[in-house]
Parts: structure tokens; sequence; C-alpha cells
């Protein structure tokens, strides 16, 4: 099964902005398998009234690594689209996040080596 770091790409800015319904009220997080990918209309469903995803997406790579790639570059569409966010939690699981809530990523340090100088 390839990682999830060889699925995830980055998209162009969407034109069209989704309106997210209910994102003033409470956030949950709620975790969910993604089995199929009939389920992405119920995490987008989700993300939508304002909640954060946690899918654990093993059994759908079990099935099709294609469906996986497929669910993955929708998925990352959607979040786009709507302002939220999506990232990868480990090689089983993705997080996809509504507009008012921001996934943190920490930005790799270069080692703090001598730059080599001709002599």
């Amino acid at each position: 099964m390839p990682s999830l770091g060889d699925i995830f790409r980055k998209f162009k800015k969407a034109e069209k902005k989704v309106e997210v319904k209910g994102v003033s009220g409470k956030t949950y997080l709620k975790a969910m398998l993604l089995r199929d990918l009939s389920d992405l209309d119920a995490v987008k469903s989700e993300v939508r009234s304002g909640n954060v995803m946690i899918l654990r997406i093993t059994p759908l790579a079990n099935k099709s690594v294609e469906d996986v790639k497929r669910a993955v570059n929708e998925l990352c569409e959607f979040a786009e689209s709507v302002g939220g966010d999506i990232a990868r939690l480990g090689e089983e699981r993705v997080v996809i996040c509504p507009p008012n809530v921001r996934i943190w990523r920490e930005k790799t340090q270069v080692p703090n080596e001598p730059i080599p100088t001709a002599a």
C-alpha cells in the first residue's frame, strides 16, 4: 500500500467557495471508518456542520488503493472549497477540519551545518 504522503497533493485555490452552515455552534471531534467512497457524503456533511473528522482509511485501502487516492483527492478539493483544512495522521488516518479549525504543521528545520567554501 502506498503511503498517504504519496497520495496527498496540493490543489489550486478553488474559485467557488461553499457556504458552511452551523460553524458558529459547538464543534465535535468525530472518528469514522472509511469503508467505501459513498461514506464521503457523510464526512462532508459533518464538516459542513462544523465538526472535525478523523478518518481511518485502512478498510478502504484493503479493498482498493485507487479508491483511497480518489477519496483523498476528493476530500482535499472539498476542504479547500469550504476553506477548511486536511492532513494525514500517520499512515492510516486523515483529519479534515471545518473553516474555523486550522491544523498546525511543524516546519522542518535545516541542520546548522557550515556551508562549505572553495579554498
